[in-house]
Formats: structure tokens, sequence, C-alpha cells
């Protein structure tokens, strides 16, 4: 008896095992797992969420305005005042707020929708494309330093690129230390051509070596690299002009002249520029660093003040943060109607 129930019991042991090895077995044909789960790339950041600085500095304040019952003279002086403080401009402000009150609405509703169409419109007739037509099309990039230029021409070169150009970079800002050796880093990361000159060289002999070895490879766009000149420094704003008459010599027009102006800066950015729009012929504006300022509003002080469009914005630090803009999806960043 004994014997029959220590048979039986080895049985049951022995079943267990091999049905336990049997089930966590892997089928023969399914492959092992390699390496770590794949995992979704994010979805792509609205332009409210990129700039969500302006957007809770001066969107959440607006918010709670438009969510009241009553419209009354706080409503429109604080409407007034909060657009100032997000660096739309006073005059412009001033002027906005007086075309809304105009309509004489009662809703905030209704105001929230017509001051949308009042900043809309302010943004309206200009030209926003780039300008690519020549052949090749030639493109000046200027501005001080510390604006990010370099790093605004690496992320348009590598969305010209990206596009299917064959772009050529041309390290004209011969004076600044370490200036030819950062561009040219950029030109081999994104795929570009890479045109420099020695320490102090010519600025303008390198801009007309870049356009030759444009036209000589067949390129697409020449993208010439300046010196970030101090705005008050003549003799570096003559050596800019020295360039663009070269440029416009050998190529038979300059297809843009951008300006990257600090959007961090505030109104201090409109002061840089108008020396620049005063001596060179200034097609749009780069409005760098956008992502990093509570005063978005800057963008409309920048159109109202200079009459130049605002053609691409720097919104964050990747290669794909620079971006063409948008009046509407701007101004709903800006009232805060987008997340």
């Amino acid at each position: 008896m004994e014997t029959i129930v220590l048979v039986v019991i080895l049985a049951v042991v022995l079943l267990a095992v091999v049905g336990g090895v049997v089930l966590s077995r892997r089928p023969r044909d399914e492959e092992p797992p390699t390496g770590p789960p794949t995992v979704a790339p994010p979805a792509e950041r609205s332009l409210g969420e990129r700039l969500a600085r302006t957007r809770h500095a001066v969107g959440d304040r607006l918010s709670g305005l438009f969510g009241r019952d009553t419209i009354d003279d706080t409503f429109w002086s604080e409407l007034e005042e909060t657009l100032i403080t997000g660096d739309v401009g006073v005059a412009t402000a001033t002027s906005v707020v007086e075309r809304v009150r105009a309509t004489r609405l009662t809703d905030a509703s209704a105001a929230h929708d017509s001051l949308r169409r009042e900043l809309i419109g302010l943004f309206a007739g200009r030209d926003r494309t780039l300008g690519t037509g020549g052949n090749p099309a030639v493109m000046v990039i200027v501005g001080v330093n510390g604006t990010g230029k370099t790093t605004s021409i690496a992320k348009l070169s590598h969305r010209l690129v990206g596009e299917g150009k064959r772009v050529v970079l041309g390290a004209a800002d011969t004076f600044r230390a370490g200036a030819s050796e950062q561009l040219k880093t950029w030109a081999d990361r994104v795929g570009a051509d890479f045109v420099g000159g020695e320490p102090e060289s010519d600025p303008a002999a390198v801009a007309f070596r870049a356009l030759a070895h444009g036209k000589e490879v067949g390129a697409d766009v020449v993208i010439i690299d300046t010196a970030g000149r101090l705005h008050s420094n003549r003799n570096l704003m003559e050596e800019l002009e020295k360039i663009i008459r070269v440029l416009t010599r050998e190529a038979g027009s300059i297809d843009e002249t951008l300006l990257v102006l600090d959007a961090t800066t505030g109104q201090n950015a409109i002061a840089q520029a108008h020396t620049f729009t005063d001596v060179v012929g200034v097609t749009g504006i780069v409005l760098s660093k956008l992502d990093g300022t509570a005063r978005g509003g800057v963008v409309v002080a920048v159109e109202q003040d200079l009459d130049l469009p605002v053609k691409l914005i720097g919104v964050g630090e990747g290669m794909e943060d620079l971006i063409s803009f948008e009046p509407e999806l701007f101004v709903d960043a800006l009232l805060g109607d987008s997340g």
C-alpha cells in the first residue's frame, strides 16, 4: 500500500515538473525579444506648448479676463495692460483695444473673438515664404552676437537639406575666433557644403568664393554667415555693405537678407533692427528663442515697428525647432487658446 502511494506521489510531481516546463517553453517559431521595447515617438508639440511661458504669462491672464460675465472700464484697462506687459508695444496695444472697444460689445466672449481678428489682421499682407528662386538662391544672414544667428543658420540648412536641396554655407564671419570652425561643424552635421577663409581674411572674398562654389556644384541655396557685428560699429556695417554689393554683382540679386533677433531681449531687439534695416535691404526676420520668453507679444511689435515679415521663429533647441511663422497659430497661443 505504501509503495502504491509513493508511486502516485512521484507521478504527480513528475507531471507537474514536465507540465511546467512545457507551459513555459516558447514555441520554436517565436523569436526571443531583442533589446528594449519599441516606444512610439512623442506627438509633435503644439505651438501653444512650445510657447508655454507666453501662454501662461499672457494667455492665462487674458483667459481670466474673457471669462468674466460683464465688460466694464476695468476690463478694457486690464486688457490693454496685459497686451503691453506681453511686449506687444504700447501704441499697438492701445490702438487694438480702442478698435475692439469701439464695437461696443457687452459680451466678453465676443470681445475675445474681436481681439483675435484684430491681432491676426496685424500680420496680414506680408509674404512669409522664403525666397529660393535664384540659381543658386542667395541668403545673407545678419544679426548681433548672442542672438542665435549661427544656430539658426544650422537649423535653416537642416530644413533645406531635408527638402532635397543642396546647400552651401559660407563663413564670412572671419574675425570671431572659432566662428568658421563652428559653422563647418554644423555644415558637416546637416550635410551641407562649406566654404571658409583664413582668420581675419576679407569677408566679402569668402562670400564670393562660396557663391562661386555654389554655381560650380549646382547648389540650390548659398547661405552666408556674417560677423555678429555690434549694430553701433560703423566699420563692421560698411563691411556688411561690401558683402551685399559683391553678392549682388555676382548673383544679380540676393533672394533673402534675414535678420536674426533674440526674442528674449524684447524691445531692445527692435532698436538693433533699425540700424540693420537702414544699412541693408532686410527682407525678413528670424525671431530666435521665442520659447524662452514670457513676452511673446514682441512678434507683434517687431512686425508693426519694422514693417517686415517674421518668416521663421525659434521655438526650441532641436534641429526641427526653427519653424515657419503662422500668424493664426501664434495669436491662438498668445491668447491662451491652444494647449
